[in-house]
Parts: structure tokens; C-alpha cells; sequence
């Protein structure tokens, strides 16, 4: 019984997250809102839109660790680094998701610069691979992404990222791609200390899906967050806590039919970011 749950699970996680071959969102924060999160400026947007990345006021490096719906063979692991420089913001991350008989790796450089005082635009360039049993063998591509971020007015943001902007090939038979994801978001700030957000997301061969999550802090040193996401539904919820230079987040996410994913990450920033 537990094998047949686990094949059945890993099917419907093919379908609905792997394929986007080596893509998947990134950071509890980013879980806990549902994956609505193309509009955040933190260091888990190196995942979500490079753009936004220009805006981080520091450096620092961050660590994620997820597993679908408490499977072993479904778990996610990524980092990443990214440092303001004298002109824009460089940034380095990896992705590794599955086990030895799936898995997928994506590792990329990513340069993000801030274009006017509300525009913020980045570029990033990924190594990708997908390995299924030895008898398939490996498939290796690189790729591009794209991503900007604007504010408009003092509590809106606008937020685009495109995914794999050339539909790089990843198998001859039936034209099979790695396939390439636009996002749109938007956030309103409704008061100080209260976040909404709200995304649409479109992989050119499949449903679109839609998105929205809240955040309320408290002071900025602790956080609520809740969530849904459709195509398929599922629900999200988590908190976190900013600790001096660190911040900890914890989220899940739930789906009616195969259950639960928790996921947990850390970050460390190389400088106090000012409040």
C-alpha cells in the first residue's frame, strides 16, 4: 500500500510540479503564501524573479530544505548567495529535487541591477539536468531567465518573471521541452504591518494557475502567513521569525488528496538590514 501511494504521489507531483524540469519555488516564506511570491525582495527571489533581487539592501546566503508530501523520494534541497555590488547584485544558487532514480539539478549566476528608484530589472543563466534510471541516461541544457520588478505608488508592486526563455529541447520524441513558466504578480501593502498578494503563473502546455497569500508581521520580527493556489487546490500556511541577522521560516502546504508538505528555511544576512 505505502509503495502504491508513493508511485501514485510521485505521478501527480511529475504533473503538476516537475514539469517544469529543474524549476520549483523556493523558501518557506514562498510556501506559506502559496508560492506567491514573484513580488518579494528577498534572497529566495533569486528563484522567483531575478529582478526583484536588485533591490536587496544585503548580502547574504540562504538555505531551504521541502519534501512533498513527507516523501523521501520527493524532497527539494537549494541555497543561494547574492551580494550587492558597487553597481547591481550578483547572485549564485542550486536547486537538487528527487533521488536517485529522478532527479533534477539546477545551478545558475544571476546579475540584478536597480534601474531607477521604483524599477529594478535581472538576468540569470542556469545549468539544467534531468536523470531518470541509467537506461534513460542524463539530459543536460542551459537556460535563461528573466525578471523585473517596479513599485507603484508606496504600497503596490508589480512583479514579472519569465522561465526558461528558450524552451530548450529536452527529448526528440514528441517535441518534449524544458518547459517555460511566465509569472505576474502583484502585492498591496493595506497597512504597515499587513502584506496581500496575488499571482497568476502559465507553463505554455498546461492550466493556468492562481494564487494569493497574506503576511502580517509583528514589529518585523515575527510573521503570519496564509495561502491557496488552484490547478490543483491546495492550501498554506507558516510563520517565521527575524532574529538580529538570521531569520527563520517554517511553512506548509496541503493538498486534500495526497496531504502535507512542511518545509523549512534559513537566512543570513552579511549586513543589518535597516528596518
Amino acid at each position: 500500500m505505502t509503495k502504491l501511494f508513493c508511485i501514485f504521489s510521485m505521478l501527480f507531483t511529475i504533473s503538476v510540479y516537475t514539469f517544469s524540469q529543474g524549476w520549483i519555488p523556493q523558501g518557506a516564506r514562498s510556501s506559506a503564501l502559496a508560492n506567491s511570491s514573484v513580488t518579494l525582495v528577498d534572497l529566495f527571489a533569486y528563484y522567483h524573479n531575478p529582478g526583484a533581487l536588485g533591490q536587496l539592501e544585503s548580502g547574504g546566503a540562504a538555505v531551504h530544505y521541502e519534501t512533498r508530501f513527507l516523501l523521501r523520494e520527493l524532497q527539494t534541497q537549494s541555497f543561494v548567495l547574492a551580494q550587492p555590488l558597487k553597481t547591481g547584485v550578483m547572485s549564485l544558487g542550486g536547486q537538487f529535487y528527487g533521488y536517485e532514480t529522478f532527479r533534477t539539478n539546477r545551478i545558475g549566476l544571476g546579475y540584478s541591477l536597480l534601474l531607477a528608484d521604483n524599477f529594478s530589472a535581472g538576468v540569470q543563466v542556469n545549468y539544467m539536468s534531468l536523470r531518470l534510471d541509467p537506461q534513460y541516461g542524463v539530459k543536460h541544457t542551459v537556460s535563461g531567465e528573466f525578471g523585473m520588478l517596479t513599485a507603484v505608488g508606496e504600497d503596490v508592486t508589480l512583479g514579472a518573471s519569465v522561465v526558461n526563455l528558450g524552451r530548450n529541447r529536452l527529448s526528440e520524441f514528441q517535441d518534449d521541452r524544458f518547459s517555460t513558466i511566465l509569472r505576474l504578480g502583484m502585492s498591496y501593502k493595506i497597512m504597515e504591518d499587513l502584506l496581500l498578494l496575488t499571482e497568476i503563473e502559465q507553463e505554455v502546455t498546461y492550466s493556468t494557475r492562481l494564487r494569493t497569500g497574506a503576511e502580517y508581521s509583528f514589529k518585523d520580527m515575527f510573521f503570519l502567513r496564509i495561502g491557496a493556489q488552484t490547478a490543483p487546490l491546495e492550501l498554506s500556511f507558516g510563520f517565521g521569525g527575524k532574529f538580529g541577522r538570521t531569520q527563520l521560516d517554517l511553512g506548509s502546504q496541503y493538498n486534500q488528496i495526497l496531504g502535507w508538505t512542511p518545509s523549512a528555511s534559513f537566512i543570513f544576512n552579511f549586513e543589518k538590514v535597516s528596518e
